[in-house]
């Protein structure tokens, strides 16, 4: 277990060579994208990166001609016994539940993947904006390799808009908003080795925009004996997830409100895939964490919180640790107020008699709902004080008091 002066002394070194990439990046800023400037010329960056850029994976296009027209037409739309002219090469990415139709020179909701000459093209592979040494404690994920240092990662982009997030300056962005250097994937497991951090945490983004890159990393961490962590919105479609599940450790999904409405109207989205997602999860046996940023007036309902709860012990089991966040006003949403920390208990007690086993208040430091606590007899066994961890009561993953098998990976 890293302790707090170690990691705070590791975080704060001046620089980080990515290898043989040649750049440094300063790592104690959270978003090192704020400190790069923008390229003198934006539209001739995007022109120099697609002609390097490696063809993405998951897509169909109307060249390929195994696909049929259903693939993308709804029967109502097609004219019975004709193929449909399109009179150009029209994608659709499958990477996420968007399922966007790309035209040629343009890119799908999360602005990182382009249709290039009938082509679709990641402007995401190998350009990380933000690069920076966390606690896991911070992702949040309590219950995987507690008090270990994460190398972590973005790039630009997102399949979602979620009008409170707080990344908003690089999931909301384009690539070419950055003057990012390519960096090869044995470069940050390099990097990462370098700093003794024994996991690599995607994050920040959405990491499924840059999937390609997340695999290709990922698997070479796994040969150097490093852990891979994903910290998502579960927006992602069955057979990526499926890919990204073979080469992962452990995955942190936000489930931002049990409400189809919440999703279109805050996140321009769709609840059911993310729910699918949550259960893919958990039925491949990886290791899964769940948040629910608790917004006032939008997903706070005690109804909805119950039926999130009841939802979770049913569909995916009592020891899945989920995380009941506090919202700080930031980007379109700075008209609301915190999230009252009374609501957050209301929240944990409805977990807590749902069945959960492990419930969290978070972004509350110094509130006990931090800890986590033995299901059989009560105490608390993993105790925090913010993002560190300050006493372990486990011995070879079980209660020291009682024995009983606390879930996670310690």
């Amino acid at each position: 277990m890293l302790s707090r002066r170690e990691f705070i002394k590791k975080s704060l070194r001046t620089s980080l060579q990515l290898g043989a990439a040649g750049i440094s990046l300063s790592c104690p800023l959270p978003l090192i994208a704020k400190i790069r400037e923008t390229p003198a010329d934006p539209d001739l960056w995007v022109e120099k990166t697609i002609e390097r850029a490696p063809t993405a994976r998951y897509w169909i296009s109307t060249e390929f001609n195994s696909v049929g027209c259903l693939s993308c037409h709804r029967p109502a739309e097609l004219t019975k016994g004709q193929r449909h002219d399109h009179g150009q090469i029209i994608i659709k990415c499958e990477l996420c539940a968007q399922n966007c139709m790309i035209k040629e020179r343009q890119r799908g909701v999360c602005r990182a993947r382009m249709n290039h000459g009938g082509q679709l093209k990641s402007l995401v592979y190998g350009r990380p904006v933000s690069v920076h040494l966390d606690p896991i404690e911070k992702k949040p994920l309590y219950h995987f390799k507690p008090g270990s240092s994460a190398f972590s990662l973005a790039t630009a982009g997102c399949p979602l808009s979620c009008k409170f997030c707080q990344n908003w300056e690089i999931s909301q962005a384009r690539p070419e908003n950055f003057n990012t250097p390519y960096v090869l994937p044995n470069a940050v497991v390099q990097a990462a080795a370098s700093r003794q951090a024994s996991l690599i945490a995607f994050t920040y983004n959405e990491p499924t925009v840059f999937m390609e890159y997340l695999v290709d990393i990922a698997r070479l961490a796994r040969n150097q004996g490093l852990f891979s962590v994903l910290i998502s919105c579960g927006f992602m479609n069955e057979n990526p997830l499926d890919e990204m599940c073979n080469v992962l450790d452990a995955i942190k999904i936000d489930l931002k409100g049990f409400s189809r409405e919440f999703y279109r109207n805050v996140c321009n989205a769709e609840l059911e895939p993310v729910l699918r997602s949550i259960k893919q999860v958990s039925k491949r046996g990886v290791h899964l964490e769940i948040v629910n940023l608790v917004v006032p007036t939008l997903n706070d309902s005690v109804e909805m919180l119950s039926e999130l709860a009841k939802w979770i012990a049913g569909e995916v089991g009592p020891d899945v640790p989920v995380h009941f966040t506090r919202f700080h006003p930031d980007y379109q949403m700075l008209n609301l107020p915190p999230t009252p920390i009374a609501t957050l208990e209301k929240a944990y007690e409805i977990a807590g008699a749902a069945g959960i086993h492990y419930p969290f208040v978070g972004n509350v430091p110094g509130h006990k709902g931090n800890h986590s606590y033995c299901p059989r007899c009560g105490k608390a066994v993993i105790l925090r004080n913010g993002f560190f961890i300050d006493a372990m009561h486990l011995k070879e993953g079980r209660c020291a008091y009682c024995g009983e098998s606390i879930a996670g990976v310690f």
